[in-house]
């Protein structure tokens, strides 16, 4: 299937338009702003919360909207306008950090409208999960991310603060301290309803029951007044799996796993540290 000129276009960030040190291009401003020039929509649908998204990005850099936390939270523009926030339970979360203490598992909660925060009492588990040097299987954006975490935008309480909170973050040094919590996570959701999702081999993420990259998708074409047909997305990770399947025309980048790149129905020439998605967009739309 052939898009010769989307209404649409939804792109990832980390593993997509950010490299490896977790910037977007100049190059990725430009072809967004001559997409966009041409009458397309451009969104971002991301893992990553709003206010993670500007120091990250180019000066000037726009979109027409954003997906953020998997499908937790919508916005026009860079977080201008919310369009939908779902929020995790104040007794979820507590219920969490509870047994994210007993596995000793580093987490960052995101509340809305408010700095990420973790608990004081739990740091001292936390710094040992980033302890240099970085494990060889740990990707060093997300060793950074989690490096730059801790040294700034964490804030330490001594207990739970807010009432909506868009996900939790969890991270650990080695799959098999991840792979246990994730079962710990599996057998909760036994008795309480919520959804999980991962990007990397050493991560996991809990957002509300049924919500992903997909749902927040519709939810902004709902918005936007667009129909599902003559979208486009491009991805990399496990948490983009819903949005590749759920666009007609979905692109995995060329460093994305074999499983992600079988979903799809093109590939990119290039990796992300390559400008992967500029050279794609470039060649087929420019």
């Amino acid at each position: 299937m052939e898009f010769k000129q989307p209404k649409a276009i939804f792109l990832d960030m980390d593993g997509t338009i950010l490299n490896h040190q977790n910037r977007v291009s100049l190059h990725t401003k430009e072809i967004i702003d001559q997409l966009r020039n041409k009458g397309m929509y451009v969104f971002i649908a991301t893992g990553r919360s709003v206010d993670e998204i500007e120091g990250i990005v180019p000066k000037g850099f726009q979109v027409d909207g954003v997906i953020t936390s998997n499908g937790m939270a919508g916005y026009v523009g860079l977080g201008k306008e919310v369009i939908f926030e779902h929020t995790l339970s104040r007794e979820l979360v507590e219920i969490i950090i509870e047994k994210a203490r007993e596995n000793k598992v580093y987490y960052e909660l995101f509340p809305y409208n408010s700095d990420r925060i973790s608990l004081r009492q739990d740091q001292s588990f936390m710094e040992e999960e980033i302890r240099d040097p970085k494990p060889e299987d740990v990707g060093i954006n997300e060793w950074l991310s989690r490096k730059q975490a801790m040294k700034d935008e964490i804030v330490w309480k001594n207990y739970v603060v807010g009432e909506a909170f868009s996900k939790f973050y969890f991270f650990a040094r080695t799959q098999e301290h991840i792979n246990k919590w994730k079962e710990e996570l599996d057998q909760l959701k036994n008795t309480t309803d919520f959804s999980t999702s991962t990007s990397s081999l050493h991560n996991v993420e809990v957002m509300v029951a049924d919500v992903n990259k997909a749902t927040g998708i519709q939810e902004l074409l709902d918005h936007f007044g667009l129909s599902a047909e003559g979208i486009m997305a491009i991805g990399d990770s496990n948490n983009d799996i819903p949005m590749l399947n759920f666009v007609p025309f979905a692109v995995a980048m060329k460093n994305a796993p074999d499983h992600i790149k079988e979903l799809a129905d093109d590939v990119t020439e290039f990796t992300c540290d390559e400008d992967g998605v500029y050279w794609y967009l470039k060649k087929k739309f420019s």
